[in-house]
């Protein structure tokens, strides 16, 4: 069993580094690139953030490099410090696409809508599904590999939900920084550069999941 899913294991591997590196160089290549307007990451997201009416909305600095996110339940936005005080390309770009999930709850974008209803369950297919799997298997309890199989797939189906949310932000991003004048044509591929790749890690770990869960299904009917 553990020789057959070694492949998968190396694969994801391989595509976690390649995609986390491919991340990680972007977002330093273009930090070292001006942002024309002058303007901060905080400020690229409270632009847009009025821009859609969300005055309420509060950006905040937090600890940690790329840890930026939007937290909808505080209704804040969460910069890190690269991304919060940086007056970069690469800092535009990631503020704006985290302001770009806040707009996504504002709007009831229903992809947003799915992956938080999903949250718990796909919390518990994580923690839960693989111990599930692999005890089942190792002393042959078909039941409790069906039920890790099924919470795994929820936690499969919240990844690829994922992948319309994140792009869908990246698109909002772009556009809000091109039509409010934040990022100047002649910079809008560098933006874009950042946000594909981060885009390409939800995309790798969707795949690997996906390929993980086809794989338990084919073991559990042998």
């Amino acid at each position: 069993m553990l020789g057959s899913y070694l492949p998968i294991l190396l694969l994801a591997l391989v595509l976690g580094s390649g995609t986390q590196w491919w991340v990680n160089s972007s977002f330093r290549r273009y930090s070292k690139v001006a942002l024309a307007t002058g303007m901060s990451g905080a400020e690229v997201a409270r632009v847009m953030l009025d821009s859609h009416g969300l005055h309420q909305v509060q950006v905040e600095r937090v600890a940690g490099d790329l840890t930026d996110h939007y937290d909808p339940k505080a209704n804040v936005l969460r910069l890190s410090q690269s991304v919060y005080d940086g007056r970069s390309v690469a800092a535009a770009g990631v503020a704006s696409h985290e302001a770009g999930h806040a707009v996504q709850h504002a709007k009831g974008f229903i992809f947003a809508r799915l992956r938080m209803s999903l949250v718990p369950t796909a919390q518990l297919g994580s923690n839960l599904a693989f111990p599930m799997i692999f005890v089942g298997l190792f002393i042959n309890i078909s039941g409790l590999v069906t039920v890790g199989i099924v919470l795994f797939a929820a936690a499969v189906l919240f990844q690829l939900i994922t992948l319309p949310v994140e792009f869908d932000a990246s698109r909002r991003a772009l556009e809000s920084m091109s039509v409010g004048g934040v990022l100047p044509a002649e910079q809008v591929s560098g933006a874009r550069a950042v946000l594909t790749a981060a885009a390409m890690t939800y995309l790798a770990a969707a795949l690997i999941a996906v390929m993980q869960l086809l794989y338990f299904v084919g073991l559990s009917r042998r």
